[in-house]
């Protein structure tokens, strides 16, 4: 039986960034419209977290019932190694997508009925990742539909819920969150490629390849900072966001180094650090601005 800290483990709290980040920037930008509800903001972050670690858990299942897991690079899985039951996991995941559709639900009412539809998407969107008969994250849209989850309809639903309205500030920054959780995603898919490729599972890393998913990191990681400058135009404390650059560059070393396996495993939670301090000082210079 799995203990605590194997519980907390298969969580992976490496991704928690991916959960926080957008909330602050949400709140920031509603800030920014003189809309910020504190009480608000911290029932958009348990849902995000609750979702987060709800996909993690349902991930866990769902390549471990298929032996996807068999064979593993990176962090502790509960199913593969065996430690926890599959029905186990999967209840922990429910669990937590029931937590998130409980709290999303009161925060719907709270604003728009119709938020409803959109947290029932989420949920969804989490579980078919890699759960059901064709689980789109085995077909290379895991990128795609973490930049949409963890980053549009976060951010933009964080701002909405408080300011009752979304603007373009919250849009660009929305983008930016957007992409800093793809680039995650993909610092995983690339260490995972030889393994994804074994047992079929056709992320988008294993169809770009190699050399192309390190492009794609890359590229990621840069368009934060390009929405940094565009956030000028609302308040130049927006700079403060580029306090994050070094810690993007420094999470991208592995990946430019050629780095394989265990090795990229910081390119990782360097990625989730800098969208964190990204996250942080731009929601703090929207909120000033």
């Amino acid at each position: 039986m799995a203990s605590v800290s194997q519980w907390i483990e298969g969580a992976r709290p490496r991704t928690l960034p991916n959960a926080i980040a957008p909330v602050l920037v949400g709140t920031g930008a509603a800030a920014s419209l003189d809309g910020a509800v504190w009480w608000k903001a911290v029932l958009a972050l348990v849902v995000s977290v609750a979702l987060i670690v709800g996909v993690n858990y349902a991930n866990d299942y769902s390549d471990g019932i298929r032996g996807t897991d068999d064979v593993r690079v990176g962090p502790l899985r509960l199913v593969g190694s065996k430690l926890a039951s599959p029905a186990a996991v999967k209840r922990a995941a429910f669990a937590c997508f029931g937590l998130a559709g409980v709290v999303g639900v009161v925060l719907a009412l709270t604003s728009a009925w119709w938020l409803i539809l959109v947290g029932a998407l989420c949920i969804a969107g989490a579980w078919y990742y890699t759960g059901g008969r064709n689980p789109y994250g085995y077909s290379g849209f895991g990128e795609v539909a973490v930049f949409v989850f963890f980053g549009l309809i976060a951010v933009l639903g964080t701002q909405f819920v408080q300011a009752e309205r979304i603007d373009w500030a919250g849009a660009v920054s929305a983008v930016a969150v957007g992409s800093f959780s793809s680039a995650v995603l993909v610092a995983n898919n690339l260490r995972d490629i030889p393994t994804d490729t074994e047992s079929g599972k056709r992320t988008l890393a294993v169809r770009l390849g190699d050399r192309g998913t390190r492009t794609l990191h890359m590229a990621l990681l840069v368009v934060p900072f390009v929405v940094t400058l565009i956030l000028v135009a609302r308040t130049p404390w927006a700079l403060v966001g580029l306090l994050a650059l070094p810690l993007a560059v420094k999470a991208n070393a592995p990946v430019r180094s050629g780095g394989q396996g265990l090795a990229l495993i910081p390119a990782l939670a360097g990625t989730g650090l800098a969208m964190l301090v990204w996250g942080a000082t731009t929601a703090l210079a929207l909120g000033l601005g």
